[in-house]
């Protein structure tokens, strides 16, 4: 008897303990916010907002939760009927505080461009260059970053993938418009890098749910993952990025007559490109040593690089070996963000730049300033850690797969292109805004003109699709001029495209 009292008691503990186990595991924490006052003067006109930075219960289709999903939101104070900007940066993944302090927020942190900024105290300043005149404004941090995080029985890798990104945006920007009541304002998405892979199948995802946006602005834009790759016999990815070489060695003055200015260069460059180059990688191992030789001294003329370098590669140099070749004999290497900036080359005889200088000259101040102002000015909780990218978390790992990249069972593309074109197609209002850097080697401005001039749009729709050139990099707002150029490129098409 003693024996049978002893095993119902373990049984009891061990199935108690089983439910408390169960309990643990689906309970779900509490979304937490944090508000503030801020504010900001644009063009002598100073703006009192409402400030919330936080998490948000982000809930599935059925209304279960799935994730803590971190956001800041700026409003004016006391209007109601503003257009909304929900914006974030790429990676995948990164925190959105690149754009967030950079160029869109109240506050932005002042960087040495194209040079290294000096240690902290790092220089913030009232942000003049701000969208906070022209609409509201969000700042999201995708799961994984920032403080977002899986909830309850969702997992990492529910989120980390191209189409379970979107998903999960999508559900956060429908689920704030209802609790913001802004469904019926003017609605924008602004990504930049990735953001802009990510908006073009978000705006699709979006539009076939009901939510339509004005316009989608892309800062430094790709689709096509294969114009980043140099994939094997695949010989898009040189022929694109052949034109910002060429603005690189305009920048770094290895081009022998600089009289025609930059833009009539690239143009010429341009027409290089399609008339002579790309049928030359067309034609591979049939081009013949006199159409070679030929071929490498004019891409030799434009790029820098030396025609016996360009033999040597085939007529094929990666944005790699572009970086550590341009000043190898300077002894330094250009930027893979932004090719303006140099920084040292740590190996002379290497085939790939080390280091991307111009990631080096600026991440400390982003970082530390914008950390500063999370937990001082915004109020955050200071035990709450703040991950500025998901590549600090153990085991992060990309999903690549997209609804209809896949044929025979085969990855035959990575591309959100033609979600773009079907929402424009099924959307004739949709307008576009792409804003490119000249010297941005990371997401090269010809692979998107490569990109737009295939979608197959009618010229009526085609014109729903602005683009805009700047003299700086990826990040075009670390340069004075552009940032005044972007303020003025968005304002205009905001105006254009809320009323």
């Amino acid at each position: 008897m003693k024996k049978l009292t002893l095993l119902f008691l373990i049984c009891s503990f061990a199935i108690v303990a089983q439910d408390k186990k169960e309990t643990d595991k689906k309970e779900i924490p509490k979304a937490e916010t944090f508000r503030s006052s801020q504010s900001v003067t644009i063009n002598g006109k100073s703006l009192a907002l409402n400030a919330e930075t936080g998490t948000h219960l982000l809930r599935d289709e059925d209304d279960k939760p799935i994730a803590l999903f971190g956001y800041t939101h700026y409003a004016l104070k006391g209007a109601k009927s503003r257009p909304i900007v929900f914006a974030f940066n790429g990676g995948p993944l990164s925190a959105s505080f690149w754009l967030h302090f950079g160029i869109l927020g109240p506050k932005r942190i002042v960087v040495n461009d194209p040079d290294y900024t000096g240690p902290a105290p790092y220089e913030v300043v009232n942000n003049n260059y701000s969208i906070l005149d022209k609409a509201d404004l969000v700042m999201i941090d995708p799961v994984g970053v920032g403080f977002s995080r899986p909830v309850g029985e969702a997992k990492w890798s529910d989120f980390w993938g191209v189409d379970q990104d979107i998903r999960s945006i999508g559900l956060f920007i429908e689920q704030f418009l209802i609790k913001s009541g802004k469904l019926n304002a003017p609605k924008y998405l602004l990504g930049e890098s990735y953001g802009t892979f990510r908006n073009a199948g978000l705006v699709k995802y979006l539009q076939d749910k009901g939510i339509a946006m004005n316009g989608v602005i892309m800062v430094s834009a790709v689709f096509e993952l294969q114009h980043l790759l140099f994939g094997p016999g695949d010989d898009i990815a040189y022929l694109v990025h052949f034109p910002t070489y060429a603005a690189t060695a305009w920048y770094h003055n290895k081009i022998a007559d600089k009289s025609k200015g930059l833009e009539s260069f690239l143009q010429e460059v341009r027409a290089f490109a399609e008339s002579e180059y790309a049928p030359a990688l067309l034609k591979g191992d049939q081009l013949s040593n006199q159409e070679k030789n030929s071929i490498a001294s004019k891409l030799a003329m434009y790029s820098g690089l030396s025609a016996d370098f360009w033999l040597k590669a085939d007529l094929r140099v990666t944005n790699g070996e572009y970086f550590q070749e341009l000043l190898r004999d300077e002894g330094e290497t250009v930027g893979r963000l932004d090719s303006r900036f140099t920084g040292v080359n740590e190996d002379l005889l290497g085939q790939f730049a080390q280091t991307d200088p111009q990631s080096d000259a600026i991440s400390s101040p982003y970082i530390a300033a914008f950390k500063n102002y999370l937990y001082e000015d915004l109020g955050v909780r200071k035990d709450l850690s703040y991950v500025t990218t998901a590549g600090q978390r153990e085991g992060f790992k990309w999903d690549w797969k997209h609804q209809g990249n896949i044929s025979w069972n085969a990855q035959v593309a990575v591309s959100t292109l033609p979600d773009m074109t079907s929402a424009m197609n099924r959307n004739p209002n949709l307008k576009i805004l792409i804003l490119n850097g000249y010297y941005d080697l990371a997401t090269v401005f010809y692979g998107v003109e490569h990109s737009i001039n295939h979608m197959g749009l009618k010229p009526e729709l085609k014109q729903n699709i602005i683009m805009k050139y700047y003299e700086a990099g990826h990040m075009m707002y670390t340069h004075p001029p552009s940032m005044e150029q972007f303020k003025t490129d968005v304002d205009a098409f905001i105006d254009q495209t809320s009323n």
